[in-house]
């Protein structure tokens, strides 16, 4: 009797086994960049351990155009009416991620390339909390409704998917704000809603 229940418990693992493997979805694929997915990360991309550390807010300053100052969190109301608003990327922008460590902390990083509709290219100082400087990251747009409300953003020094989703506010110039209403960009075709 004894050895039909180890060879009943041996089936019943190696069935359950099997099960999980055929129903666990592949998410570091699914939204692996094309570039990780082929022939790894580009040329660009890594990261700088700089002399001084480096905060994110300056770094966008510096390197987007978009000249705002304050907290991280303080940047989407600051530039109303100054620099446009989008809810989709566009070169040289600033994407804004929010509530990711409480109600008043943010993080922001420029747009450094758009790769297409659902994935793009940041540059960003301090993001996991060491001043470094984080060059050419992918970030890809996991929101349900393909609306870059919810991204993913590639761990270069751990060479995978962050285990984390984060909240987009939106995206911040670089152009100034033309003066309310909505407006297509001629450039890139985006939306703009000031």
């Amino acid at each position: 009797m004894s050895g039909s229940f180890a060879r009943f418990a041996a089936a019943a693992v190696c069935a359950l086994s099997l099960a999980a493997c055929a129903s666990t979805p592949d998410d570091d694929y699914r939204y692996a960049p094309r570039a990780h997915q082929t022939a790894g990360v580009t040329s660009r991309t890594g990261v700088t351990d700089p002399d001084q550390p480096m905060q994110c807010v300056p770094y966008a300053r510096q390197h987007s155009g978009v000249s705002i100052f304050g907290d991280a969190y303080t940047w989407w109301d600051k530039s109303d009416g100054q620099y446009a608003h989008r809810s989709e990327p566009k070169l040289r922008s600033v994407m804004m991620l929010t509530g990711y460590a409480g109600p008043n902390r943010a993080h922001l990083a420029v747009v450094s390339s758009i790769v297409s509709q659902r994935e793009i290219r940041i540059d960003h100082a301090n993001w996991s909390n060491d001043g470094a400087v984080y060059i050419d990251d992918p970030v890809v747009d996991v929101s349900p409704d393909n609306d870059w409300t919810e991204v993913r953003i590639w761990n270069i020094r751990s060479n995978s998917w962050g285990t984390k989703t984060y909240i987009v506010r939106g995206f911040i110039g670089p152009d100034r704000e033309s003066g309310g209403g909505s407006s297509t960009d001629s450039a890139s075709g985006l939306i703009s809603i000031n």
